[in-house]
């Protein structure tokens, strides 16, 4: 078994890598991750987020963009979007767009052959909700613990997480209306801890995501197992 660590903006998410399956994972903030180094290293890793001291002395199992196998995959593309879009195609091994609802919300293109496509990127829920919240002078912060299922809400709050889910789905609808060869047998994949809010709304326009919580990580184990054998 393999322990691995990925470093995201907001959380850090543990797992473990056992005969080709994610058997366990584990999400906590950095203070709680660093905590944890000491007692449980990570055997690899990978980061977009801050990297503490502790994690200096293990480079050499550090995981970058640069050794994820996409064709075309531009070295500026943060390694956990790199991670979920190339796990996401080899387990479906057709074209896919593959949504990240977290800190950000990224949309990533691979075609049938396994080549990075490009993508979209905007702010995440709880990051426009923040945003929101910190530039106006009245408008709370809304949670997203329990979204309204109203079109229309009457409460601030609500209008607010309303507002901001209905506009991540119609973002991703529009990004997969605007998929290149859409003849071809396209798969819309979710993933990030914001990915179950997006799924009824997208369901109820006739798509069908598959949604994977832990696709970054997977892909991490994968591409650990693929190149150490």
């Amino acid at each position: 078994m393999r322990r691995l660590l990925l470093i995201g903006n907001s959380r850090w998410h543990w797992g473990d890598w056992l005969d080709g399956a994610l058997i366990e994972q584990r999400h906590g903030t950095a203070e709680e991750g660093v905590a944890l180094l000491a007692a449980q290293p990570p055997h690899d890793w990978a980061a977009v987020g801050v990297v503490p001291a502790a994690l200096e002395a293990c480079r050499a199992c550090c995981w970058t963009t640069a050794e994820v196998p996409l064709a075309r995959l531009p070295l500026t593309v943060g390694v956990d979007r790199a991670l979920a879009a190339w796990r996401a195609w080899r387990l479906a091994r057709r074209p896919v767009l593959v949504v990240d609802a977290g800190t950000a919300l990224s949309l990533t293109l691979v075609d049938g052959g396994g080549g990075f496509c490009g993508g979209r990127l905007m702010a995440g829920a709880r990051l426009q909700l923040q945003a929101l919240h910190q530039a106006t002078a009245q408008l709370p912060q809304a949670s997203l613990v329990t979204p309204t299922r109203e079109h229309w809400p009457r409460q601030t709050d609500q209008a607010l997480s309303c507002g901001v889910i209905e506009g991540m789905v119609g973002a991703v609808l529009r990004g997969f209306d605007q998929r290149p060869c859409p003849d071809q047998d396209w798969q819309l994949w979710l993933t990030g801890g914001d990915a179950a809010l997006l799924l009824e709304g997208l369901q109820q326009q006739g798509l069908q995501p598959r949604q994977a919580d832990g696709l970054a990580l997977e892909g991490l184990g994968d591409l650990v197992e693929r190149l150490r054998r």
